[in-house]
Formats: structure tokens, sequence, C-alpha cells
């Protein structure tokens, strides 16, 4: 009699996982999530575009546990881009960090901190020659083998 019930259990148990698996759907597709990367450049590279400065997108924030302060400025009187790299959080991770200046004339210059040497440490700063006009200055950091848009935004020439 038990054996009996254990082969009718075992039973009701085989056709229970063969429906069960006849009704799920057989063309499930995870697709993963594509991050565009930067092309790498050893120099600078300069590229006339016909466009003028055009208005920011959003940000990639990092994730808190990758986070990096970045400081960006320009200067006068030479209209010179600064950006200053203090670490943080997630300094660790930190691959590499490219600045794209897109200049008010419309050219697009794209420098790699450190011209990819070696990984940034506290204190390294990337100075690139800017405009009299207002300039749009996007910083991308690649961190975990992930590459996000820290900073988006225009620097604007203050009068004095």
């Amino acid at each position: 009699m038990k054996s009996t019930l254990f082969l009718l259990t075992a039973l009701v148990l085989v056709l229970c996982a063969l429906s069960a698996g006849c009704l799920s759907p057989t063309q499930a597709e995870i697709k993963p999530l594509d991050t565009p990367f930067p092309s790498p450049s050893p120099s600078p590279v300069i590229s006339s575009v016909a466009t003028v400065v055009s208005t920011p997108v959003t940000v990639d924030t990092l994730p808190p546990e990758q986070f990096v302060d970045l400081q960006l400025t320009k200067e006068r009187p030479d209209f010179s881009l600064h950006l200053l790299y203090n670490g943080g959080k997630g300094e660790i991770f930190v691959q590499n960090v490219m600045m794209r200046v897109t200049l008010s004339d419309g050219q697009v210059i794209e420098q790699y901190l450190n011209d990819k040497e070696r990984k940034p440490r506290r204190g390294d700063e990337l100075v690139m020659q800017g405009s009299r006009g207002n300039d749009r200055v996007e910083v991308f950091v690649t961190t975990a083998g992930k590459t996000y848009k820290a900073i988006d935004q225009p620097m604007v020439t203050s009068s004095m």
C-alpha cells in the first residue's frame, strides 16, 4: 500500500512539473544594457562640427559605492578648462577619465586624464584650452568596466 501511494505521489509530481514547463513562454530573452564607450585616442582629437553648443543631456550618476569627486572650472584670462580629480569612495575602481570639450565654434576636443598611461590619482588635473564663448564639457568616468557620463554642463565665460 505504501509503495502504491509513493508511486502515485511521484506520478502526480512528475505530471505537475511537466505541465508547468509546457505553460511557460519559450522565447524568454534577457537583453543586456548596452554601454557606449568613448573611442580611445592617445592624443587630443580635434574635429570640426557645424552645430552650436547643444543643450546638455542627463548625466549618468555613479553608484554611491563608486562615487568620485571631480571639480570642473573655467579660468580667466586664458579661458582654460581645468578638471581636478579628487578621488573618493570609489577611486579604487576608476580605470580612466575622459573629458570632451565642444568649443563655441563647434570644434570637439577629447583628452584622457594621464593620457591613459596610468589610473587617476588624487590631485591629478587635466587642463584643456577653452574659448571666449560658451563651451560644453562632458566628462566620462570608466569604473569597474562601465562608462558613466559624470559631468555634462556648459561652461559660461563670466564677465567681471
